[in-house]
Order: C-alpha cells, then structure tokens, then sequence
C-alpha cells in the first residue's frame, strides 16, 4: 500500500485508497479517518501510521450514516479542529458522524471554483454541506447563497467563513430542499453567474424524491434558467450506477431543454490520489 503524499498548502487529502480491497483513509492534518467494508479493523494499518499519524479513528462502512468512528489509537480527538485545503480553513468534526467536514474527493472541484470567480459575482451553491464551494466562491470575492436542507450544516457553513476571516455580509444562507429553492428563485428572477449542483445520490423532501441516475437532467434544466450569459455550472453526480457519458448526456438534454446553449465544457477525473477510481462524475459548463 502506498500513501499519496500531501498536495500543496493542503492538510486534508485522501492518503490512501484501495477501492479493491475495500479500504479508504483521509488525513486530516494528523488524524487518520478510516474506511472499510469489512467489520474488523485492518491491524497493518497500524504500522503504516506510524511517524506519519497522531490519531487513527475507523468506521465501517456499513454502519448507520449517524454513527461516529471509533478510536483506534494514538490521541484522543474529543473537539473539532481546523484543517487546510487549497489555502482555505476548514473544521472538521469526528463526532459528526458519516461525514466529518469536507469530501475530499471535491478538493480540485472546490479549488477551481475559487479559480473560476472573479469579485462581485453571484454564485448559487446547491446541497451545500458545510459550504465548502462557498468559502472557495467568497474568498475570491462573489456574493454567495448558500442552500442545505441542515440548519446544523449552514451553521458549520458560516463557522468556516469566519475560520477563514470571511464577513457574513453580502453572503446569505436558506434552509430547505435544494430543488424547492432553485423553484423559488426561478419564479422570483434571481439569477446567479455561477451554480454548483453536486446533490446526494438519493434524497426525499415530503413526498418529493430525487435520484441522481433518473433526475439529473430536471436538476440540470431548473439550474440553467437561473444562469446568466456566460455563467457557469459545476455539476457532480457521486455514484457508480450513472457511466460518465450517460451522466453529460443527461446534463446536456437538460440545458438543451431551456433552449440554452452550452459554450464550452470540460470532464475532469477525480484527485490523483484516489487511485483513477471514477464514481464521482463532473462537469463544468460554460452556458451561452
């Protein structure tokens, strides 16, 4: 097993990932999170971490969304802690569950967003987590919303705006489905230069479910009527069950649907340390 070094001005990466033998371990500035299918730890791991982890922590896979890693060794992390991607600050919490603050398979998707901004653009950041695309977005100076069904995860949102010394004002965060607010601001006129759709593979609002092999082209097409000229869309689908060439078909009939036209677009691969694994799709879309 190799471990990938670190990138550049990063302290969070993935520094391991085995997708065959079923094992997967972020970094976290120290502290290792660990992932496995199996139900028991493996103990080689140990001898790997040390000299280069102070912590280990592991969750099985097939555990409740809810349930958080146990500690494996080494010191006890009992309080979230700040970590470094792509020169932004974000906190990370292992009590939190699935998920303890950033996905770092999105680490080139987030730093081309800041790359992509220019100061005073409006960028719409869709099932936003904790607001990672956002803080990228302010930090290169766009007004940002930020929407997550979890007041929990727009409060973390704003906890990383302020870790990074970014001020509340001019950025503005809603609460609810994601696809009930893109419906909200279509009929209020709101448009956005930028909007990044990066939804969960499965997700249910009242009587409403979204899935991203069946309804990506819906999400798509709603996305594009906000998007002014020239504007851009991040789009991300996590998931094996979708192939990368249905995934742009689906987009595109989407965008082609609201008579837009796109202009440009790319498909990126995943960061280079995950091991040319492809179950998260992107795209990046220029629209005319």
């Amino acid at each position: 097993m190799t471990l990938f070094p670190a990138p550049p001005d990063t302290t969070a990466w993935r520094i391991l990932h085995e997708a065959r033998a079923d094992l997967w371990v972020d970094h976290f500035d120290g502290r290792w999170l660990v992932q496995t299918r199996e139900a028991e730890f493996p103990g080689s791991l140990t001898s790997l971490a040390e000299g280069v982890a102070t912590s280990i922590y592991w969750r099985p896979r097939d555990k409740a969304a809810a349930t958080a890693p146990v500690r494996i060794g080494g010191e006890e992390v009992t309080e979230r802690f700040a970590v470094r991607e792509n020169g932004a600050s974000f906190w990370i919490d292992f009590a939190a569950g699935y998920s303890c603050g950033i996905f770092t398979d999105q680490r080139l998707n987030r730093r081309w967003v800041g790359e992509q901004v220019k100061p005073g653009e409006r960028v719409l950041n869709t099932f936003a987590y904790t607001g990672g695309f956002s803080v990228m977005a302010a930090r290169s100076g766009a007004e940002t919303t930020t929407a997550d069904l979890s007041g929990t995860y727009l409060d973390w949102t704003w906890d990383n705006f302020a870790l990074n010394g970014l001020e509340r004002s001019g950025h503005h965060g809603v609460k609810g489905d994601a696809i009930g607010w893109l419906r909200t601001f279509a009929r209020q006129g709101r448009t956005f230069h930028g909007i990044v759709l990066d939804p969960p593979t499965f997700s249910r609002s009242g009587k409403d479910t979204f899935r991203t092999d069946r309804d990506y082209a819906d999400l798509a097409g709603l996305a594009v009527t906000l998007l002014e000229p020239g504007g851009w869309l991040l789009c991300c689908a996590n998931t094996h069950r979708l192939s990368a060439a249905q995934f742009e078909k689906d987009v595109f009939a989407g965008i082609r649907a609201r008579r837009r036209r796109v202009l440009s677009h790319e498909a990126p691969p995943m960061p280079p340390e995950f091991g040319g694994d492809d179950y998260l799709k992107t795209l990046r879309i220029i629209v005319e």
